[in-house]
């Protein structure tokens, strides 16, 4: 499984690796060899973002937007082979690791986990509860389910007033820190008297989200993570070429020291990128008033 997720999220863009001698800037003023934007599983960056712009535009009513996301993401399950082939995935990891019937409905928070969550919730039978930034929530129960003790009509949503006794297990995209799930997503449903035991998401970036989850009383699992191996699958599924990979190993294994090293051999690198584009040279003169690889 881990092989078949590592070559979709290469295939979509959802893990881009830096054309050689070229590493990304990032929105912090340090450089990587790799971006990763798992919702681009969705099948594309096209798709995934005209997803996310639709999205904006009917969040406002709260109460109706879950129908109308979920209509999106099924029409787009049944048509694109990648995005079924995650969540089949996804599902299969749920159902193999934890025990169904003590899951009442399935949690997605604003705005890309939406994008995995409403389609799991629909493949298990399960009500979604869709969580906003605002710490609000509204339960769904997907069209053409079985009607459910306490929830909604199929295909409807109501505004939560109380989860109390209610177990519920988290679907997102990707996990780095934890920081939406401790400031947000976990006390919006306690808050209202439930719990979320699990989690699962897409990808794990290791970046302390597990750690963090597992203090939160909430058991982390992943499809996949960010370490070598998923780049060495990759370069095994013919999906990256194998030149690609020694700054990725580097990286993983000192990210600090092995961008250090690249700004030390390549030093047109940084002033090529003050005179680049505007975007570039802000992320740039971060760098220098970070002092990062100085």
């Amino acid at each position: 499984m881990k092989d078949r997720v590592s070559k979709w999220l290469f295939e979509t863009g959802a893990v881009r690796v830096c054309p050689e001698g070229k590493p990304f800037w990032y929105t912090s003023g340090r450089i990587g060899p790799f971006y990763v934007n798992t919702h681009f599983l969705f099948g594309s960056e096209q798709k995934a973002n005209d997803l996310l712009k639709h999205i904006d535009g009917v969040m406002a009513d709260k109460l109706a937007c879950s129908a109308d996301m979920e209509a999106r993401v099924l029409a787009n399950l049944a048509e694109d082979a990648i995005f079924a082939g995650v969540i089949e995935a996804m599902t299969e990891k749920i159902s193999s690791e934890v025990d169904l019937s003590l899951v009442d409905a399935i949690s997605g928070g604003e705005r890309r986990d939406w994008f995995f969550s409403l389609a799991v919730a629909h493949k298990l039978g399960k009500p979604h509860l869709t969580l906003f930034k605002d710490m609000e929530a509204v339960l769904y129960l997907g069209s053409g389910l079985a009607p459910v003790a306490d929830m909604p009509e199929p295909g409807q949503s109501k505004t939560v007033t109380s989860l109390k006794g209610l177990n519920f297990l988290h679907v997102a995209d990707l996990i780095t820190t934890a920081s939406s799930y401790e400031r947000a997503w976990v006390p919006a449903i306690r808050k209202l008297g439930g719990e979320m035991p699990w989690s699962l998401v897409v990808v794990d970036r290791l970046q302390g989200g597990g750690e963090c989850l597992s203090a939160l009383g909430v058991r982390s699992l992943a499809l996949t993570e960010i370490k070598a191996e998923l780049f060495e699958s990759a370069v095994r599924e013919g999906v990256l070429d194998a030149s690609r990979l020694g700054l990725v190993l580097a990286y993983m294994s000192d990210p600090e020291g092995a961008m250090g090293r690249f700004v030390a051999e390549n030093p047109s690198f940084l002033a090529e990128a003050l005179a680049g584009d505007e975007k570039t040279a802000a992320r740039a003169r971060l760098c220098l008033a970070g002092g990062f690889y100085s």
